[in-house]
């Protein structure tokens, strides 16, 4: 059985590896680089408050609910001005206002982990404000902590095939963050450590030409990219608190 105990700091994929974090009650930090985690700490950053949901499900039903504004597709919210899963469209005129965001990896995997002592929200924009959040907690509770990349999907894959596609943008937002987390490391955990440490003098350049990067620069998004792929420029850290996330104190 596939197993990263007994330590204390672990790495697990997706959405299977948020479920068995949460699973055994860790402290979970959900790193999705391009861009559900970029948007909401930047979002929070600005004092929007962001509901995470599911693509799958009824989101616009569930906004409703809220009395919040469903989260269009970065192209349609482009062409009615309104803010979107573009972490650069947040400003400080969407200051407390509601939002309900829905991705197929970050929000997803948010969901699925809602439920554990911790949920942060983890990026290169925060990589060392979120670790220092997680190690304070990890100091309170002694729960171990769990970082997930949460990685892309695969477009029109065949039945037999796995969906999750591992994307570097998410590794090295990973592996920036356990490089400053306290406790003994799983090997995993240390080979993603490793490769952060080893790309760190040219994250930008190799997001910028990544597979994750060069998608969304086709699309006409590569400020998105050069935005997410900045290192420690925000404090912020957004923690679940029940269906919402707040600044986590650390």
């Amino acid at each position: 059985m596939f197993s990263q105990s007994p330590y204390a700091c672990r790495v697990e994929w997706g959405k299977r590896g948020a479920r068995e974090a949460a699973e055994r009650g860790d402290i979970m930090i959900i790193v999705d680089v391009l861009s559900f985690s970029s948007t909401v700490v930047s979002a929070l950053r600005y004092g929007a408050v962001l509901y995470p949901y599911p693509p799958d499900l009824n989101g616009k039903e569930y906004a409703e609910k809220l009395g919040a504004e469903y989260i269009l597709g970065r192209a349609e919210a482009a062409k009615v001005g309104k803010p979107t899963l573009s972490p650069v469209s947040f400003r400080s005129e969407h200051a407390n206002k509601r939002y309900v965001l829905s991705s197929l990896n970050g929000a997803f995997c948010t969901w699925i982990a809602s439920e554990v002592p911790a949920l942060f929200i983890g990026s290169l924009l925060n990589a060392s404000s979120a670790a220092a959040a997680a190690n304070r907690f990890q100091a309170q509770t002694k729960a171990n902590i769990t970082v997930v990349p949460c990685g892309e999907q695969w477009s029109n894959r065949k039945e037999e095939e796995d969906a999750l596609r591992p994307s570097i943008e998410d590794y090295l937002g990973a592996g920036a963050i356990v490089s400053m987390l306290d406790g003994e490391k799983s090997p995993e955990a240390e080979v993603c450590m490793g490769a952060f440490q080893s790309a760190r003098q040219k994250i930008k350049e190799l997001i910028w030409e990544s597979g994750s990067g060069r998608e969304l620069r086709a699309k006409g998004f590569g400020e998105d990219v050069i935005h997410c792929s900045r290192l420690n420029v925000y404090q912020t850290v957004p923690i679940l608190n029940k269906d919402h996330f707040v600044e986590a104190q650390y």
